[in-house]
């Protein structure tokens, strides 16, 4: 029925366009007649009538190729005037809401959020097309409002337009700032923290915070050399600043309006967190700046230092000013350290749920580093199964659901044959690819199972870096991210150390499947509740002084004895990777 409507409006459009075309052509054809008569020569009446149906062809030719109807535009639901697709969305998460309509309406499939025209993409085809096939059409960013204001109008390395400036901060990116030498080289830093964040743990621990707050610390040190006096109010700001660049505010969705940016107020205070944050850099890079004048040396190298240095060796073809430079180091707090924390929440709270994989991707990691005593970094890519469980956890927890976004930038673009109009944000629904049964056939698709990954399964070759369209984490093709290696370390060091150290309690829960997984609206998805988990010490623990031996926590002589009962494995079982678990007590403070 909506359909014959739509017909019926279409044809009474067209009706009253060509009568009143035809009436201009009866208008000319009278003033042509009229002037004729006056010219006393009838040959002009014919040339004036051809001129005027000559120019009604043009016109109708021309509103036949402007009109939408002659693209293929995707399919999609419903609009409303104003809100556009927006109803759609309402009461779900962003990601869940688009795979379900996308299940209706293809994997290529037009929303309009607000007044921005938005294609989604939710298969492995349509996201090879648009980060691989086409990925050079699709290679800018849609700067928004919000992250205008934060990016310093494209400045940084994740929003810069495409072209020669996006691609001068890239190479600084991944050739000096988060290239694999320069991240081995924060090893030290990271063994330090999570050292103290063992040494910090006590009988009840909420280890989302705690892994908040490691990895933090970790990049506030690779950023900047040391903690600070104003971190507090630094990572505050940081906070405010993502949750102001989750997306869906009014200037966002009706870019045009300024009754909508006036009415919200988010731009403002988005330019509040910037200035606080900007701020509290230009006191840290003074002070460089001071020393660098003065001659006094600097322990390491880190990453305010190479670009401070870039910038005095110059050379470039775009000056790095100091405000491309707080973009940038503000780019690399945003995204090295909230998605490397929202991973490792989720790769915990997965193995907890799971004690069969839990099992055995503990004495995995306490196989190969018994003797040692601690975790040594440099042997983590020998940890199979705990590399199996990495994958899975990006498969099925994306830290960014939704792919940061793209725009067509060509006057026209395909995408599995369907037409993607220049101007058009486009979004990968990474989280729909790692739930789709056509990509992830063995077992529950919804279950963590990081077997699904072993050699002979369907899944044994998917990566996780760019090169499969169906796990996508990072994204793909020229605007991957470039601090793969830097987040990874962040994740990888501190997940193997709580493993090898620690056995871990569920608080109040009789079963541990029953732990709440809700996901939490943001830029990057966390589970929503806190996780609190009872550490019952296996391994002495590190001391601050990696160059030292292991040692037991001091208060740990005080604190109780509780069994390590909850995950121990069955020494009777064949299964290589399940060793007996040693009661010991808890470290506290």
């Amino acid at each position: 029925m909506v359909c014959v409507l739509k017909a019926t409006t279409h044809m009474a459009t067209l009706f009253f366009q060509v009568h009143n075309y035809t009436a201009s052509a009866n208008t000319l054809a009278a003033q042509a007649s009229c002037t004729t008569q006056k010219m006393a020569d009838p040959s002009h009446t014919y040339l004036y009538l051809g001129v005027a149906l000559v120019s009604l062809l043009i016109l109708l030719l021309s509103k036949r190729r402007r009109s939408p109807e002659a693209l293929r535009l995707p399919p999609g639901p419903w609009q409303l005037p104003v809100i556009g697709s927006l109803h759609h969305l309402a009461g779900q998460l962003p990601h869940r809401a688009m795979r379900d309509l996308a299940r209706r309406y293809g994997p290529v499939m037009m929303l309009r959020l607000g007044e921005v025209p938005t294609v989604v993409v939710s298969s492995r085809d349509a996201a090879r097309e648009v980060m691989k096939t086409h990925d050079t059409a699709f290679a800018t960013r849609p700067l928004s409002s919000t992250m205008r204001v934060f990016s310093n109008g494209g400045r940084d390395i994740a929003f810069a337009p495409y072209g020669d400036y996006w691609r001068q901060v890239r190479r600084i990116a991944v050739t000096e700032l988060l290239s694999a030498r320069r991240v081995l080289s924060f090893r030290p830093i990271r063994e330090e923290e999570v050292a103290a964040m063992l040494r910090a743990a006590g009988l009840a621990v909420d280890l989302q915070s705690a892994v908040s707050a490691l990895v933090s610390d970790t990049t506030t040190r690779a950023v900047m050399g040391d903690r600070w006096k104003d971190r507090d109010v630094f990572l505050r700001e940081l906070d405010c600043s993502l949750r102001l660049a989750a997306g869906f505010n009014l200037p966002d969705l009706w870019p045009s309006s300024r009754l909508a940016g006036r009415l919200s107020g988010v731009v403002r205070e988005a330019e509040k967190c910037r200035d606080k944050v900007f701020g509290i850099l230009d006191g840290i890079i003074d002070q460089r700046l001071q020393k660098a004048e003065s001659g006094a040396g600097v322990d390491g190298e880190d990453l305010i230092d190479v670009l401070l240095r870039i910038r005095r060796e110059g050379g470039l073809q775009f000056p790095l000013y100091m405000d491309a430079i707080k973009a940038i180091i503000f780019d690399i707090f945003i995204a090295g350290s909230d998605t490397s924390a929202t991973t490792l929440g989720w790769a915990i709270a997965e193995l907890i749920r799971n004690p069969k994989a839990l099992q055995k991707a503990t004495a995995e990691v306490r196989h190969a580093f018994a003797s040692d005593g601690v975790v040594s970094e440099a042997a983590l890519g020998e940890l199979h199964y705990l590399n199996l469980g990495n994958r899975e956890t990006f498969r099925l927890h994306p830290p960014a659901p939704l792919v940061v976004p793209r725009e067509c930038r060509e006057p026209c673009q395909q995408v599995l044959g369907y037409d993607v109009p220049q101007g058009t944000q486009v979004l990968v629904n990474a989280w729909a690819l790692g739930r789709d049964k056509r990509y992830w056939p063995d077992h529950s698709r919804e279950e963590f199972w990081p077997e699904r990954f072993n050699d002979g399964e369907a899944a044994a070759g998917v990566d996780f870096r760019g090169v499969n369209f169906e796990l996508l984490p990072f994204g793909a093709g020229r605007r991957m991210c470039p601090g793969m290696a830097f987040g990874l370390a962040n994740v990888q060091l501190p997940l193997a150390s709580l493993l090898f150290h620690f056995d871990w309690e569920v608080l109040g829960l009789a079963d541990p499947a029953d732990l709440d997984m809700t996901e939490a609206f943001g830029i990057t998805v966390r589970r929503k509740s806190d996780l609190l988990l009872r550490p019952i010490l296996h391994m002495l623990l590190p001391s601050l002084d990696s160059s030292g031996p292991p040692i037991l926590h001091t208060a740990a002589i005080l604190a109780p004895l509780p069994l390590a009962t909850a995950h121990r494995a069955d020494t009777s079982s064949d299964d290589p990777y399940e060793i007996d678990v040693l009661p010991m007590c808890v470290a506290s403070d």
